[in-house]
């Protein structure tokens, strides 16, 4: 049944606490201080996402809530739920030497009681670009009562790399409707002083990929049926990682495992936003000029919300 349902916004930011060394260290990069999940939030309410829900952690919760959420009072409403370690389904225990959170696909879990509709899922310290959420908001606005359609945006390697040094991205492989076929990480990946984008595959060999090749910066778009899938995906991961304190529980892992055995279809959207993140500490002063360019160019006001 169609109910024309806002689509929904969920942060994964559970990890903060630990990769910023405490909330009092997000960094303010706009030029007045905001932070990279305020240019998401202020994107995906303009291109029509009704609400945000963050995934945290409790022991950050009053700070977060005084730092983060009450700056979106009156723009748009805002939910949070937690992850936890022993947040685990019936009949199993969290490990007592496990220290590693469970994965992306584990925080997706946290949702499932506050999102009943179409929603979207991005990182907390990933600059993403309005052309990004604007493709996302129109396909998710389309899902209502839709079971089994998933996407994800799909960015341009050529747009997602570091001056600073190598990254990391989920290379992609796509049909000819431009449903996602397979996801493959590669963990080194540059543009060499020729200007070829490359990466160094399993044999420690270097391929040259087009500008254009399609990756998985974790900005996904999902139907509420994507929990139930979930919970049967991690019971069968716990079940075959035992005593694996490290293993954890991706999304592109349970995206790719529905993928192959028929049972959703995953439409990559390409975007020509370029992506900005923070890698190394050389790349702050660089997105700090991105943004005030950005600014200067009109695409953000230089006060996100007066």
């Amino acid at each position: 049944m169609q109910t024309n349902m806002k689509p929904t916004l969920f942060v994964l930011a559970a990890g903060m606490g630990s990769r910023y060394g405490g909330l009092k260290q997000i960094d303010g990069l706009g030029p007045n201080g905001e932070t990279i999940m305020d240019y998401s939030v202020f994107d995906a309410e303009r291109a029509g996402f009704g609400k945000v829900v963050f995934v945290i952690r409790h022991s950050f919760e009053e700070d977060f809530r005084e730092k983060v959420v009450n700056k979106y009072k009156g723009v748009i409403p805002v939910e949070v739920v937690f992850q936890e370690l022993e947040y685990l389904p019936e009949g199993f225990t969290c490990p007592s030497d496990r220290v590693k959170p469970w994965g992306t696909n584990h925080a997706v879990m946290m949702g499932s009681d506050v999102i009943k509709e179409p929603f979207a899922v991005i990182n907390a310290d990933d600059f993403y670009g309005k052309e990004s959420f604007a493709v996302l908001a129109d396909w998710l606005s389309k899902m209502d009562g839709k079971k089994n359609e998933y996407c994800m945006v799909g960015y341009r390697v050529g747009n997602t790399l570091s001056e600073s040094g190598s990254v990391a991205r989920g290379i992609c492989s796509k049909d000819e409707k431009s449903n996602l076929t397979t996801v493959v990480e590669r963990t080194y990946i540059i543009r060499d002083t020729d200007g070829q984008v490359k990466y160094r595959d399993d044999d420690d060999q270097f391929v040259v990929v087009d500008e254009n090749t399609p990756v998985s910066m974790n900005m996904w778009g999902f139907t509420p049926d994507y929990f139930d899938y979930s919970e049967v995906a991690f019971k069968k991961f716990l079940n075959e990682n035992t005593g694996k304190i490290k293993a954890e529980f991706f999304i592109p892992l349970v995206v790719n495992d529905l993928i192959v055995d028929g049972k959703v279809t995953c439409k990559v959207l390409d975007t020509p936003s370029k992506w900005f993140g923070v890698t190394y500490a050389a790349d702050r002063p660089m997105f700090i000029d991105k943004i005030n360019s950005l600014v200067k160019e009109g695409v953000y006001p230089s006060e996100l919300w007066k």
